[in-house]
This record gives structure tokens, C-alpha cells and sequence, in this order.
């Protein structure tokens, strides 16, 4: 068995690829014993390669410019997605928690967008002063129709906007971009994330922010920005020039 792990690795299969193969021998091995077809499991004693972490994608602010002038905001469909636009940079929203905001989470005054994210956990978004104005101008437009009172973003017909077309929309202005396909409404939570690293903020306000329950979840951004580690050693070693 070990041989054959080895065989797997000199022909560079991925981490994927082996843990597929490890799963289907397991369960093999696993039927053989309760069927008493085998002696012994020659998969006890093996471990299982650890899965690979994928670095979150993240782009420029040039790029991000770029993708929010997509929209037409002279239309009024075009207008609401800008707004989501502005607001998933601006507060690094999860698609569901934006998708899923009600008129009474936002409070102008104070910019605050009061979300309600995984296991129901609570917590508080401040968004930028341009967000909020955006948002503001969107609940107050002229051609808004309303069936559902309570949601903020509304499809054609009034009602609740759904994750779903908030994706299908997107990928829509991606394309109209340019912009590599990669990029869904996750990866502007990405970004706004390594921006925030790489103007300093630092890791345990990101992860409030962002919502993670663990810290090391956040610390993946560290990552995605190298060249901070080396801004940041150059600027507090006594003897870095």
C-alpha cells in the first residue's frame, strides 16, 4: 500500500486525487472486513495527506473601479447592483447575510449594517460614507416597488432578491469586464479583506468584521499579501533600511 502511495506521488497526482483513492480503498478494505473476505486492513497504519489550502483570490482597486462601472445606473435595475456592489466592498458581506438584509439593519446615522450571519451569530458592519449614500439613494428611488416591506434588495417584481440572482448578475457584469472568471461576489469579501490587511488594519478587527468564529480562519490573508511581511519587518527592525 505504501508503495502504491509512492507510485501516486512520483507521478505528481494532487493531494485530491489521492485522498479519492484512499477513500474508495477505505471502504473496500472496510466491506472486506465485515465480509471476512480479508485478515487484516492494510489501510490502518496510513494517514491520510492533509488537504490543500486554497489562498482566497483577491484583485486591485483599479480592477475593482473597473467591474463597479458595469452596471447602468440609469436604470434602475443597474442602479441596485451597484449598490450590492458598493456594499460587498465596502463591508466584506458574505452573498447570503447581503441577500438576506432587511430595511430595519441599516442604520444611516451611524452607517451600520446589522447582519445576522453563520449560526445566527450577530454582529455589527460599518460601511464607508459612499455606501451608505448609494444604499440610501436605493430604498428612496423613485421606481422602487415593493411586495415584500421588509427586504432591502428586490427583483423586478418586488420581491426578495435571491443569493442565486445576485450570483447569475454578477457573473453577468464579470463578463461585460473583461476580468479573469474567477472572481464571483466572494472573492470582493477576499479582497476588501487583504485591503484591509494591507493598509494595517490588523487581524482580530478583520476577523470581527468578517464574522469568522476563528482567528486562524482570518490569518489565511497573510498569505494572499506576502510583501506586507516584508513592509512591516522593514518598518520595525532597528537595523532594516
Amino acid at each position: 500500500m505504501r508503495r502504491y502511495l509512492s507510485h501516486l506521488y512520483e507521478e505528481k497526482a494532487s493531494v485530491r486525487t489521492v485522498l479519492r483513492r484512499l477513500s474508495a480503498l477505505r471502504s473496500f478494505y472496510k466491506y472486506a472486513m465485515r465480509e471476512k473476505l480479508v485478515l487484516e486492513n492494510p489501510l490502518e497504519e496510513i494517514d491520510s495527506p492533509k488537504k490543500e489550502k486554497k489562498l482566497p483570490v483577491s484583485i486591485t482597486y483599479s480592477q475593482v473601479e473597473h467591474l463597479f462601472n458595469q452596471p447602468d445606473i440609469s436604470d434602475y435595475l443597474g442602479f441596485r447592483d451597484r449598490v450590492i456592489m458598493e456594499l460587498f466592498y465596502s463591508s466584506g458581506l458574505r452573498l447570503s447575510e447581503l441577500a438576506g438584509l432587511n430595511r430595519r439593519d441599516f442604520d444611516r446615522k451611524n452607517r451600520i449594517l446589522n447582519i445576522f450571519g453563520k449560526g445566527k451569530k450577530q454582529r455589527q458592519a460599518p460601511i464607508t460614507e459612499t455606501a451608505a449614500d448609494w444604499l440610501h439613494r436605493y430604498l428612496t428611488h423613485e421606481e422602487r416597488t415593493e411586495q415584500d416591506a421588509h427586504a432591502i434588495f428586490l427583483n423586478k417584481w418586488g420581491k426578495r432578491l435571491s443569493p442565486r440572482s445576485i450570483d447569475r448578475n454578477f457573473a453577468a457584469y464579470l463578463k461585460s469586464s473583461g476580468l479573469s472568471e474567477r472572481i464571483t461576489p466572494h472573492t470582493i469579501r477576499h479582497t476588501i479583506a487583504t485591503h484591509w490587511l494591507e493598509k494595517g488594519m490588523d487581524l482580530k478587527t478583520i476577523q470581527m468584521l468578517l464574522g469568522h468564529t476563528s482567528l486562524s480562519t482570518t490569518t489565511i490573508y497573510t498569505h494572499v499579501s506576502p510583501h506586507l511581511k516584508r513592509e512591516v519587518y522593514d518598518k520595525t527592525h532597528p537595523r532594516a533600511k
